[in-house]
């Protein structure tokens, strides 16, 4: 059956990209709503590599009793409360067992005795070993975390890992549940609906009482910062045109590194892991205000029909940008409003595309789980890296300052060399150097300063 051949009066339907042509790929209004969605990105950064602080792991030793028809502390002037973390040289061998696994003195175990001076004096170490009840900690690095207060060490110390690893699963529920509500219900309610969730559920973590719901609002937070950070992501992209998304893209993670540096400034100056809680939450109030200044994806709008509003604001952001963007452009962004076409048009509509449909077509499903597979490898380096910096040796806010500040030239060089290089060739080529890295590290002899540590972008 022959097709209808459109007349020369007949609406020709627009694309978004379209529009951008006319109103500017990156005008001052986008450059506008762009630099106020990067801002969150700052918070989300805070979150995903505080607990580095938060959760800080300190030198520790254990509190010495004796055992009478209850258990007191040690008579010793040094094992009341505020014993101080050195031992004397002499008192060591006498009271801790040597680790020969950490190839140092204990710290999960002391020597089972009343310690008193007689034993001391007779200078012969007892030759049993009973585990650790109470810890004294060292306070030159870290004067307060969540370990010191809730004593995650020795045999509890795997509820710390717990703790990042349930992070991490509120990253990957909020990325799949956020990323879904932002197409259902829209970018901009979804935005500040996580938004507002990150700042309660923060201020609600610096005051728990105990580990357990300290590790449950932590993986509230995660799913938040997905919320935040990606559905602002894909607002601030959505209002870019083509030649302009791979530079709005890649600045956008500035802001990350950004937020990754200032963790370790501000962690500097707050010692308390709770305050410490409370600075690193409170700036998401600040981004609450954008209800008024943000407005929705006029993409999105069109893609759920609400074309009139879509005009509205492109009308808007055309004023600002100082352009004209041509009636006809703009009306062809309007649904039809014949009766026949409108019939027509619910009757041919297709079926929604969804998460699933990546995986109905070979070449495609090869495709995705070939990302999907990068993904996981890149997360699983940079944060292991990035959390794991007070195991380089030294100072671990430098450490943890300078693992930020190296993503600096790695995505100024993103820059540089994405248009010119392709995409392909720099993914596999950074992926070859930071696995050559990776294993380098094996041959830095153990203890010594140096470390090899690079950040993926």
């Amino acid at each position: 059956m022959p097709q209808k051949r459109p007349d020369s009066g007949e609406k020709k339907e627009m694309g978004y990209d379209d529009v951008l042509l006319h109103l500017g790929e990156f005008g001052r209004y986008q450059k506008r709503i762009y630099f106020l969605l990067c801002l969150p990105t700052i918070s989300c950064a805070f979150h995903k590599l505080a607990g580095v602080f938060l959760q800080a792991k300190v030198n520790h030793r254990m509190l010495f009793f004796i055992q009478t028809h209850v258990l007191c502390r040690c008579l010793l002037p040094y094992e009341f409360a505020n014993a101080t973390y050195p031992l004397p040289p002499e008192r060591i061998n006498m009271t801790l067992p040597w680790d020969s696994a950490t190839k140092s003195w204990s710290s999960c175990s002391r020597l089972d005795t009343n310690f008193t001076e007689e034993y001391f004096n007779a200078r012969v170490p007892a030759n049993r070993t009973v585990p650790c009840q109470n810890w004294v900690y060292d306070p030159t690095k870290y004067v307060s975390s969540a370990v010191t207060e809730f004593d995650l060490v020795c045999n509890d110390a795997w509820l710390r890992a717990t703790a990042d690893a349930l992070f991490m699963v509120g990253v990957l529920l909020g990325s799949i549940g956020f990323g879904d509500l932002s197409d259902r219900y829209g970018r901009r309610p979804i935005f500040f609906i996580s938004l507002v969730l990150q700042v309660a559920v923060g201020l609600l973590a610096s005051v728990a009482p105990e580990y357990v719901s300290f590790m449950i609002a932590r993986m509230v937070i995660g799913a938040t910062t997905s919320g935040v950070f990606l559905v602002a992501y894909v607002i601030a992209m959505e209002m870019v045109g083509p030649n302009k998304r791979l530079f709005a893209g890649v600045v956008c993670q500035f802001f990350f590194t950004a937020g990754y540096i200032l963790t370790a400034l501000i962690a500097y100056f707050i010692d308390d892991w709770r305050m410490l809680q409370v600075a690193l939450s409170l700036p998401g109030i600040v981004f609450i205000s954008y209800w008024w200044f943000v407005p929705e994806s006029a993409r999105w709008l069109l893609s759920q029909g609400r074309a009139e509003e879509a005009k509205q604001l492109i009308i808007k952001a055309a004023k600002e940008n100082k352009v004209t963007v041509p009636e006809e452009v703009l009306e062809g962004l309007l649904p039809p409003v014949d009766k026949e076409e409108i019939k027509s048009t619910e009757s041919t509509k297709e079926m929604k595309p969804s998460l699933l449909d990546l995986m109905r077509h070979p070449n495609l499903r090869k495709k995705a789980l070939n990302i999907f597979f990068n993904w996981f490898v890149n997360s699983g380096t940079y944060y292991g890296l990035s959390w794991n910096t007070s195991n380089l040796g030294g100072n671990d806010y430098l450490n943890f300052f300078i693992s930020g500040a190296v993503e600096i030239p790695a995505y100024s060089f993103l820059l540089l060399t994405l248009n010119r290089w392709g995409r392909k060739s720099i993914l596999c080529g950074c992926m070859l150097v930071g696995g050559v890295s990776l294993l380098l590290t094996l041959a830095v002899p153990y203890g010594d300063l140096a470390r090899i540590q690079l950040a993926i972008p």
